[in-house]
């Protein structure tokens, strides 16, 4: 502080006398009346000019300092001395007596106070910062919306105030509620109630400015909305919105135990700074959950179906995505049952054009415009001719290869019907080992308005396979070098390997082959379906302890 203490004790005397003065100084009669100022008073007072009353100018601490000096009649100017501030700044307010009856307050700034408020104002400001950029760490390493309002009701009672609650938009008829816990703990409420019974949380839930917390009756408070620890102890409340993306991401509840320690101004503003983080990672975690349960419903129709048991014949097949991390991508596999004793088991196998989910997209489409076509899957190429008009576009830019194996038990064999379009003819692996790639062909669909196809009819007998497969198992790249297509040969001996293997033993030794040749090098989308004859056998053991053998 200024150490000066010699100030004048006159005021003074003329215009120009006001000009000189070194400290700001009011002159105020006795009757409260300001009679003269400094120019330097001015820039304090904003409000003050000479004729106007002092107690509507200046700030209490120093109108009172005034009433209290004519009162006691003070001798020692030092003793009457009192400390306040004006315009952010630390002023010592000095009186002194004038013979007129008027007294002169020197307003002399306490430097060394200012500094140091100012050096504590930034610490304080320092530590808010690096709290909120904690609050925004901690509460976007999860995506979970549970677990974030959890994060903020804990993190808020740390912080901020005694106990704490965040209540988020109401969901049907009831508001999910979370409370800070006396043991760190939170505690999860469903609360079936109408937040306008609590003043400002209905307008919180709604993203409207925050009600002052003097406004607030802390004896309104209902229980559900106060932690089972700190029931009958709340004195004072603060609710601000919980801001979100575009919608509100719910309201926070602040409580303290005494009307003593009520919220302050400052503390009020740091509230707001501390839901806005807060309240963009409710929101983020909240739409990423909406988002989930919109992937996982899209995600059970694109993914391939799990292949029932058949009496008649084995069915079996495997799917790997280009990507490790995607469920789902271009290519696909279905099956339509026959829907009587004499009809045909239509299986379809197919890869459209691109990958990930705009890829899985079409894949859709194409799987549910087959569906629908279903009854006519005796005529394959009259479905390839329908299929082909429902994916045409301006730009033939949605266009895919299909297989179609209509499948039947006929005669003691396994009779089948096959029929490509733009696609790798499926291969039969017959009993000895040979692998023989059956005759059919056609065009891609969705390419062209025409379409043309030539379908081709096999039969398997017991323990042979036919296997339809993607262009992404033969064409996948990788090896010792990482650069060599596995190919057709490498395919066609390894499925020689599979004779009289059942179906799901084909396709698990053909993914895994696959999966070792390209190990985590890119690949494309990779499918197969084995349709096997089953073996009409029992097991036999020549002893009860060693292995038993098939027989035909």
């Amino acid at each position: 502080m200024t150490s000066d203490r010699s100030v004048r004790t006159e005021a003074p005397g003329g215009a120009a006398g006001w000009h000189s003065v070194p400290h700001p100084v009011v002159m105020v009669d006795r009757a409260g009346v300001i009679r003269g100022l400094s120019d330097s008073a001015r820039s304090l007072l904003p409000d003050a000019e000479v004729g106007a009353r002092f107690v509507d100018t200046a700030p209490p601490w120093l109108t009172c300092a005034h009433v209290r000096f004519l009162r006691d009649q003070v001798v020692d100017a030092a003793q009457a001395s009192t400390m306040g501030e004006l315009t952010g700044r630390n002023f010592e307010a000095r009186p002194s007596a004038l013979p007129g009856g008027e007294v002169a307050w020197w307003l002399v700034e306490d430097t060394h106070r200012t500094l140091r408020n100012a050096q504590e104002e930034l610490a304080r400001e320092r530590g808010r910062a690096a709290l909120l950029d904690d609050v925004s760490a901690v509460l976007m390493t999860s995506l979970n919306f549970e677990r974030c309002m959890e994060a903020t009701a804990q993190m808020a009672e740390r912080h901020l105030a005694d106990a704490a609650v965040v209540v988020a938009p109401v969901r049907g008829e009831r508001m999910p509620v979370v409370c800070s816990g006396a043991d760190g703990a939170a505690e999860h409420r469903s609360v079936e109630a109408d937040p306008a019974e609590v003043s400002g949380l209905s307008e919180a839930l709604r993203g409207f400015p925050p009600v002052p917390s003097r406004w607030i009756d802390p004896a309104s408070v209902p229980d559900w909305l106060i932690p089972s620890h700190f029931v009958g102890q709340v004195g004072s409340v603060l609710i601000t919105p919980l801001p979100g993306h575009g919608v509100p991401a719910g309201a926070l509840v602040l409580l303290r135990r005494g009307s003593h320690t009520a919220f302050s101004e400052n503390e009020e503003r740091f509230a707001r700074l501390f839901a806005t983080r807060a309240g963009a990672a409710l929101s983020a975690a909240r739409l990423y959950a909406e988002q989930s349960a919109i992937t996982r419903t899209l995600m059970h129709e694109l993914l391939p179906p799990t292949l029932a048991a058949n009496e008649d014949f084995e069915l079996a097949g495997g799917y790997r995505a280009s990507a490790d991390h995607e469920l789902v991508g271009g290519d696909f596999y279905d099956v339509h049952p026959a829907v009587d004793a004499d009809g045909e088991t239509l299986v379809v196998l197919g890869d459209v054009c691109g990958k990930g989910l705009e890829a899985a997209v079409l894949s859709g489409k194409i799987r549910n415009t087959l569906q629908a076509l279903a009854p006519l899957a005796d005529q394959h190429e009259a479905v390839l001719k329908l299929l082909n008009s429902a994916l045409l576009t301006p730009d033939n830019s949605r266009f895919a290869t299909v297989v179609l194996a209509s499948v039947a038990h006929r005669d003691g064999q396994l009779k089948l019907r096959l029929t490509c379009a733009g696609h790798p003819p499926p291969l039969i692996v017959r009993n000895d080992g040979t692998v023989e790639q059956t005759d059919t062909r056609g065009m891609l669909v969705g390419a062209l308005p025409q379409f043309k196809a030539r379908s081709t009819e096999v039969s398997l007998a017991p323990g042979e396979t036919c296997l339809l497969y993607t262009d992404g198992l033969s064409e996948a790249r990788g090896g010792p070098l990482g650069q060599e297509a596995f190919g057709e040969e490498r395919l066609i001996g390894a499925l020689a390997q599979c004779a009289a293997l059942p179906a799901e033993a084909v396709v698990e030794r053909m993914m895994m082959l696959a999966s070792q040749w390209v190990t985590d090098r890119e690949h494309d989308d990779m499918a197969v379906v084995a349709i096997t004859a089953p073996r009409r056998t029992h097991l036999s053991a020549v002893d009860g302890h060693t292995a038993g053998r098939y027989i035909a």
